[in-house]
C-alpha cells in the first residue's frame, strides 16, 4: 500500500487550501469550489498509484484472485480520501460570511466531480497495469487522467453537461456520477483475475492400455 504517496497527495492539497484560505480571510476573499477542485487534484493523482501491485509475480502465485490486492488498496484509501474531501470542504466553509451560510452553493455537484476524477484516475492506472508497463501505472495514469479531465471540462461538447454554469447542478451531478460508474466498470474489468489456468485431460492421467 503506497501510504506515503497517498498521504502526501492528500496533505499537499489540504495544506495549500488552508494557506490560501488564511490569506483569503485576511484579504476579504472567498474560497470557492474552484479552489477546492484545484486542491483536490494531488489526491486524485495519488489514487493512480494505489492500484499498483508490487511484486506482481509473487501475488499472482498465491491462491487468491489477482484483484484482491488492488481492491484492498482502494478500500484502505477510501476513508483517507473521504476525510480529505471533508477537511477541504470545511476549510472552504470557514471563509463564507455568516450571513450567506443560509444559502451556500450546492456541494453535491462538486462531490460528483471529485468522485468522477478519482474514478477516471483509477481506471487509467488499472488499464496501464494490464500492460507491460505495469510498474509505471501511476506515472502514466495520472497525466492521462488529467488530460481526460481537462478535455472533458473545456471541450465545447462535453462542457455543456460537465461544468457549471453552462450545465445545471443536477445535470453535472448525473453526468459525473455516470462517468464514475463507467470508470468503475472499466477498473473492475482491468483488475479481473489474470490467472493462467491449465486444464488437463483426465484420460491422459490414466495408465494406457498396453493390450
Amino acid at each position: 500500500m503506497p501510504w506515503g504517496t497517498l498521504l502526501a497527495g492528500c496533505l499537499a492539497g489540504t495544506v495549500y487550501l488552508a494557506i490560501f484560505a488564511h490569506v483569503a480571510k485576511n484579504s476579504g476573499w472567498l474560497v470557492g469550489q474552484g479552489n477546492v477542485r484545484l486542491a483536490f487534484l494531488p489526491a486524485a493523482a495519488a489514487m493512480s498509484f494505489v492500484v499498483r501491485v508490487p511484486f506482481r509475480p509473487l501475488t499472482q502465485a498465491v491462491p487468491v484472485p489477482s484483484w484482491v490486492t488492488p481492491a484492498g488498496h482502494l478500500l484502505l484509501a477510501a476513508p483517507i480520501l473521504a476525510a480529505t474531501c471533508w477537511a477541504q470542504l470545511c476549510i472552504m466553509t470557514q471563509t463564507i460570511p455568516a450571513q450567506t451560510l443560509g444559502h451556500p452553493p450546492a456541494v453535491y455537484p462538486l462531490l460528483a466531480q471529485l468522485t468522477g476524477w478519482c474514478a477516471v484516475a483509477i481506471a487509467a492506472a488499472a488499464c496501464v497495469a494490464r500492460s507491460r508497463y505495469a510498474d509505471l501505472g501511476g506515472a502514466i495514469g495520472a497525466p492521462v487522467s488529467f488530460a481526460v479531465i481537462t478535455l472533458a471540462s473545456f471541450a465545447p461538447i462535453t462542457s455543456r453537461i460537465l461544468v457549471e454554469p453552462a450545465a445545471t447542478a443536477h445535470t453535472v451531478t448525473i453526468a459525473w456520477y455516470a462517468i464514475a460508474a463507467a470508470a468503475t466498470a472499466l477498473t473492475c474489468a482491468a483488475m479481473r483475475d489474470q490467472w493462467q489456468r491449465y486444464s488437463s485431460d483426465v484420460r491422459s492421467l490414466l495408465p494406457r492400455d498396453r493390450a
